[in-house]
């Protein structure tokens, strides 16, 4: 049964996507939310069932993604549907409302959040005298505006190309070429949808041997960054989990962080030198959805590495979602497909971020259940406000140089410049300064620190 849902809403900006409408208005899309009654056989790996999301999270998730590219969505449904069709998804009845829908509202898109075949988005199209795009077709069009780097420009066109290839219907065979083969003893020679997929296919070689030099660059990068052994640390998490954010805490950095579904695309890495003198590389990755189309898991997979070669990967979860359990199960999901094992606790800390939304009751609920059965208890922080930030930072130089070491230092009277340097590189306990004029102190560093601090010192004695 289809439900009417904030009809008219406006998605507040003035431009719509070059490739779906106009430049002086945004474009007009109805969004359709299929919700099948049983999973389909065959679809997910029995031996760990999904987590069901609810109807109205993916509801919700499809208005945001719709949104996110300056859509706007006139009228909202979701569908329950028992039987499937195989020519057009929804029943006939179903269509024929949708249908009059578009004519009613005037709008030129229609989005179903769901996977189409070519021969289903064909249909619906011609049903609905509207454009079709499915969930897949839909990201794709995100990923497309939010890459900037020449990177992510190649990785998201190799991705559409290979989506592409799959939509070429036979719907162009009148285009044949009437004078193809030899002589005049020759057959209809190419058809149109036989020169497009030749030419998609050239396309796609090209792409592939681009992007094989950005691999090669990237296995460069990290090649320097093994003879200076910083150990890497990546964030990832469900998109608009708040990954941005915190990355722009802990570095200072200026990574645009929105309430938008992929506000960033492009992966970053920064230095960061952690409390104790630590120094990492902090990396922020694309946002993970469920399901991620397979052609932008392949087609990404060059960035994806940084998350394959972190000593430390950051499971960032959005505790204040109502459906963050199912989010951290599509996460964890993808993060298996990467062949990182998400329940190695020794290498992935899960981070519950925005309890700044939770009110008093709820946080002192989530906390203490986070304790139970639990090996390592999720780190709960708010990057907003920097709330369990410390603590994170130290579980971070924990994890990545060993339990924080006693030492004992003391300093000539030439050497009080390293003062400034002990107290911002360690935790001073104690201070003594002596009637020599040296000063004695005892404080906390990393085995990594205590080696940086006795170099440092021994190599200004003078």
């Amino acid at each position: 049964m289809a439900r009417d849902r904030n009809a008219g809403a406006k998605a507040g900006a003035s431009n719509g996507p070059e490739s779906i409408g106009g430049d002086k208005a945004p474009t007009r899309a109805i969004v359709i939310v299929p919700v099948l009654t049983r999973q389909p056989k065959g679809d997910d790996d029995s031996a760990r069932p999904r987590l069901q999301r609810s109807a109205e999270a993916r509801h919700d998730e499809a208005v945001g993604l719709t949104r996110a590219i300056d859509l706007e969505p006139v009228h909202t449904a979701i569908v329950t549907l028992n039987d499937p069709r195989p020519a057009t998804l929804l029943g006939t009845g179903k269509v024929e409302e949708f249908a009059e829908i578009v004519k009613e509202r005037g709008a030129e898109l229609v989005i179903v959040d769901h996977p189409l075949t070519p021969v289903q988005q064909r249909n619906l199209e011609k049903e609905m005298n509207a454009k079709v795009l499915d969930r897949t077709g839909l990201i794709l069009e995100i990923f497309g505006r939010r890459a900037r780097t020449k990177e992510g420009t190649l990785q998201v066109e190799l991705a559409h190309l290979n989506y592409q290839k799959g939509r070429l219907v036979r719907s162009w065979t009148h285009l044949e070429r009437q004078r193809g083969g030899a002589g005049f003893l020759g057959g209809p020679g190419e058809t149109q949808i036989e020169s497009d997929r030749r030419a998609l296919q050239e396309k796609i070689i090209k792409l592939k041997k681009e992007l094989e030099t950005v691999v090669r660059t990237r296995d460069l990068h990290r090649a320097k960054r093994r003879k200076v052994p910083f150990p890497v640390v990546a964030i990832v998490g469900y998109t608009n989990a708040g990954k941005s954010t915190l990355f722009n805490r802990l570095t200072g950095a200026a990574v645009l962080a929105e309430n938008m579904l992929f506000a960033t695309l492009d992966p970053t890495l920064r230095r960061v030198r952690l409390p104790h003198g630590t120094p990492i590389i902090l990396s922020d990755t694309v946002g993970f959805i469920s399901d991620l189309p397979t052609h932008l898991i392949a087609a990404f997979r060059a960035t994806l590495e940084e998350v394959v070669e972190a000593d430390l990967v950051i499971h960032l979860r959005d505790i204040s979602d109502p459906d963050t359990a199912a989010q951290a199960d599509d996460v964890e999901r993808i993060l298996s497909d990467l062949g990182v094992d998400a329940a190695d606790t020794d290498r992935v800390v899960e981070v519950w971020n925005k309890i700044d939304q939770l009110d008093e009751g709820n946080r002192e609920r989530l906390l203490s259940d986070s304790v139970d059965g639990r090996k390592t208890p999720p780190i709960a922080i708010s990057a907003i406000t920097g709330e369990g930030l410390p603590a994170l930072t130290g579980l971070i130089e924990q994890r990545v140089s060993g339990e924080l070491e006693s030492i004992d230092v003391t300093l000539e009277p030439s050497q009080l410049g390293q003062i400034d340097w002990l107290y911002r590189n360690g935790d001073v306990v104690s201070r003594t300064d002596n009637d020599d004029g040296s000063v004695s102190m005892t404080l906390k560093a990393t085995a990594s620190a205590r080696d940086e601090i006795a170099a440092k010192i021994l190599r200004n004695k003078r």
